[in-house]
C-alpha cells in the first residue's frame, strides 16, 4: 500500500493535490503532525485532517503524531475524521492504555519507533497494535536520505505479526528504495517528496508499488 505524505504537498493547492493523488491510486493519506518539542519543527494539527477530511471523503487519513503528549491528540484527531492514529514509543512507557483509548475513539492505533530506538521498546504493542511504523529517518523533516539499516528492523518485526497487522516504513522512499523495503516484509510505504514532486503521481506510484497487489486495511 502507498501512503501520501501530505507533509510534501503545497498547502495552497492541498485539497486538489490530495484528490489529485488520491485518484492516481494512493491508498491512504499520511498526515504528520509534529510539536516543535518531540521533533525539532512544527506542522499541522486536527483543523487541516478536518479539511482533507472534507475535501476527500472516501480517503482513509493516517496520522502520524510525533509529539511528546499524543494521549492529548487522541479526541481532537477523531473529531476531525482521522481513521488512524500511531503514536511513538518512545514518549509512552506502556503503549496499551493509549492504542484502547484510541480504538475507544473509532480509530485504529499503530505505535512508531525512530531509526537508533531498539525493536524491543515497542514492547506489547508487537502483538496488539493495529500497525506498527518504523522511521527509515530521523523525524521531523521532509525530503532526508533513507536509513538502509532499519531494515534490520523490519526483519525481526515481520515474522512476529499477525496477516491482520500492517508494517510502515516512512523517511526516503522513493522508488530506489522502495523494493528494498517491501522484500524486507513492508506493507505499507510512506512516500512525501518523492510523490508530490513527481510530474507523473500514477507512474510514481506504480514504480513504488512495483507488482504488489494493494490490501484492505485501515479502511473507513
Amino acid at each position: 500500500m502507498v501512503a501520501a505524505s501530505i507533509l510534501s504537498a503545497d498547502f495552497g493547492y492541498l485539497a486538489r493535490q490530495c484528490r489529485e493523488v488520491l485518484d492516481a491510486g494512493a491508498d491512504l493519506l499520511h498526515v504528520d503532525v509534529m510539536d516543535g518539542h518531540f521533533v525539532p519543527n512544527l506542522s499541522m494539527g486536527p483543523a487541516v485532517c478536518e479539511a482533507v477530511r472534507r475535501a476527500c471523503p472516501e480517503a482513509t487519513i493516517d496520522v502520524h503524531l510525533m509529539v511528546t503528549d499524543p494521549s492529548a491528540f487522541v479526541a481532537p484527531f477523531a473529531a476531525a475524521g482521522a481513521d488512524h492514529v500511531t503514536f511513538h514509543a518512545e514518549v509512552v512507557p506502556d503503549p496499551r492504555p493509549l492504542m484502547a483509548a484510541i480504538r475507544h475513539a473509532g480509530m485504529s492505533a499503530g505505535v512508531a519507533i525512530n531509526p537508533d530506538t531498539p525493536v524491543d521498546r515497542l514492547g506489547p504493542a508487537i502483538e496488539e497494535a493495529d500497525m506498527l511504523l518504523v522511521m527509515s529517518v530521523h523525524p521531523g523533516f521532509s525530503g532526508q536520505a533513507f536509513i538502509p539499516g532499519v531494515l534490520e528492523k523490519v526483519r525481526t518485526l515481520r515474522p512476529r505479526l499477525r496477516p491482520s497487522q500492517r508494517l510502515e516504513i516512512d523517511g526516503g522512499v522513493h522508488r530506489q528504495s522502495a523494493a528494498a523495503c517491501v522484500a524486507a516484509g513492508v506493507d505499507v510505504l510512506v512516500t512525501a517528496s518523492a510523490l508530490f514532486g513527481s510530474k507523473d503521481y500514477a507512474a510514481e506510484i506504480v514504480a513504488l508499488r512495483g507488482a504488489r497487489s494493494t490490501g484492505v486495511a485501515l479502511a473507513r
